[in-house]
């Protein structure tokens, strides 16, 4: 989302974002019971054959017409999570800036900093022994 704000582009660099958040919430959705239209129930059973190089698998246990309402609370929770995130990253555009500008010149922001930043600090720049061990 921050890309689209800020570039009016989104790379393949949030793909794994976007595969976390739906593998979420369909857990959300099948395995937790957080589903608004289809309740508090467990969806799909899961195989748990970890040996001759076969995986974790889940069994379907539930119908194309159910298949399909998960497919659709899945979609509605992401959708209503990206509008949610395009809301607070639009009102806080000018935070995210600070926050960009400074992981430039820094690659990643230690909890504190980043709270010494979300409350309109200035971060100290780094030195050149700093800034030549980020170029290592």
């Amino acid at each position: 989302m921050a890309e689209d704000i800020i570039f009016k582009d989104v790379t393949t660099g949030a793909q794994n974002d976007l595969e976390r958040a739906t593998k979420i919430a369909r857990q959300m959705v099948t395995e937790y019971g957080m589903s608004e239209s289809l309740g508090p129930v467990t969806l799909g059973r899961k195989e748990h054959e970890i040996f001759l190089g076969r995986d974790i698998s889940e069994q379907k246990d539930y119908s194309e017409e159910i298949a399909n309402k998960i497919d659709k609370e899945v979609r509605t929770i992401i959708d209503n999570a990206y509008s949610r995130a395009k809301e607070i990253l639009t009102k806080n555009k000018r935070k995210l800036k600070k926050i960009a500008t400074n992981l430039i010149e820094r690659e990643t922001l230690e909890g504190k900093d980043l709270d010494l930043l979300l409350n309109g600090a200035k971060l100290a720049s780094l030195t050149k022994f700093e800034v030549s061990l980020l170029l290592i």
